[in-house]
């Protein structure tokens, strides 16, 4: 459904002396007229909140009186084209400052039709585009009233009335009525009255594919972006689930990292209480199995401990090889290193270091023209 609001603007001389003055109005239905008047009846009834679905769209009337209209032919031309050279020309024939006027042509459907052609002032755009924002209203359009009065025969012309306003329209031109200026222009050709349900029908047929719109060029409205407010809200609930979910992700693993802890620990407590060690929790159990296997020759003390970490500084470097290797009670381990080059020693040396080993080495050479070193290593580090 949709429902549109159709206003005349008044004069611009009319609203620079009297703002407050009631304009002729029509409401229209899926292309009905079913309402009009010429007071502010029109304000109620449009201000209400209309239904889901329907579209509202007000469209202005400017007056002939400050919008007359031409129609000028140009056969050659392509549409593009011939709305530019319409718009040049008009331009050409009007008076005033050229920086003054605010000129506008349509854009006919195919090449050799008539360009319809509007000039006004930039000063009537402004008052009328003021008298509309001070009534809380945003024009979807502002179309010439000339432009709704349809041609008439061949040698005569129309007297249209049209929001209040008599406007005379002619094969190529369309005015606000002069009793004085009528029959000069007329010259000898019949001015017929246009009947009132003729004029409504072509009035609809103007709104649904208006000629021309005064809302281009410098007084094209700038495109708003408008927030949807159920996609707002469908935003929010999203931000907030994604705030939610962020939060409890990570909680959720602490809580299971600190039950699959705590179950650890009570199983190392109900191990060690196996062996004979009492303790309250998995340090204080590890603890005192360490010292007791310091105690008997074990734990860290080990052979196991050192040598592994010896071979495995040994893996990195190839050209190493073990002559001798003895283990003390102390935790100590007694090796001899052989290689081609000093620097592969170096290599696991250092790397024994990296472990926090405590390392001493006595190089010396060897029989067959290698390198040796007899190195120490605190099994503790």
């Amino acid at each position: 459904m949709t429902r549109a609001l159709l206003i005349w603007l008044p004069p611009a001389a009319a609203i620079a002396s009297d703002d407050s003055a009631p304009a002729a109005w029509m409401r229209i239905e899926d292309g009905i007229v079913v309402d009009s008047g010429q007071d502010d009846g029109w304000v109620s009834d449009w201000e209400r909140p209309c239904d889901d679905g329907v579209e509202d769209r007000v469209v202005a009337l400017a007056p002939a009186a400050d919008v007359p209209l031409r129609w000028l032919r140009y056969p050659d031309a392509a549409p593009a084209q011939a709305a530019a050279a319409a718009r040049i020309d008009a331009l050409k024939d009007s008076l005033g400052d050229a920086a003054s006027l605010h000129v506008v042509a349509g854009q006919p459907a195919s090449a050799g039709q008539a360009v319809p052609v509007a000039a006004t002032t930039h000063a009537a755009m402004t008052a009328w585009t003021a008298w509309l924002t001070a009534r809380g209203l945003s024009a979807a359009a502002i179309i010439p009233a000339a432009a709704a009065v349809p041609p008439p025969e061949a040698d005569s012309l129309w007297a249209a009335e049209l929001g209040g306003e008599r406007i005379i329209r002619s094969a190529d031109r369309a005015w606000a009525s002069d009793p004085e200026l009528d029959p000069l222009i007329a010259g000898g050709l019949n001015v017929t009255p246009l009947d009132a349900e003729t004029m409504r029908e072509a009035l609809l047929l103007t709104l649904a594919a208006p000629p021309l719109d005064l809302l281009s060029g410098a007084w094209k409205p700038k495109r708003r972006w408008a927030v949807d407010p159920a996609m707002l809200r469908l935003a929010k609930r999203l931000a907030i689930a994604l705030v939610a979910v962020s939060i409890a992700i990570p909680a959720i693993h602490a809580l299971r990292l600190t039950a699959d802890t705590s179950r650890a620990d009570k199983a190392v407590v109900a191990m060690a209480k196996k062996v004979g060690v009492t303790a309250s929790d998995a340090g204080t159990a590890e603890t005192e199995i360490d010292r007791r296997l310091a105690a008997a020759g074990g734990g860290p003390l080990a052979f196991s401990v050192p040598a592994a970490a010896l071979y495995d500084a040994m893996r990195d470097a190839p050209g190493v090889s073990l002559k001798t290797l003895s283990h003390r009670t102390d935790g100590t381990l007694t090796t001899t290193l052989a290689a081609p080059r000093v620097d592969d020693i170096n290599q696991v040396l250092l790397a024994l270091q990296a472990r926090g080993y405590r390392i001493t080495a006595q190089p010396m050479a060897g029989t067959d023209g290698q390198q040796m070193a007899n190195i120490t290593i605190r099994a503790v580090p």
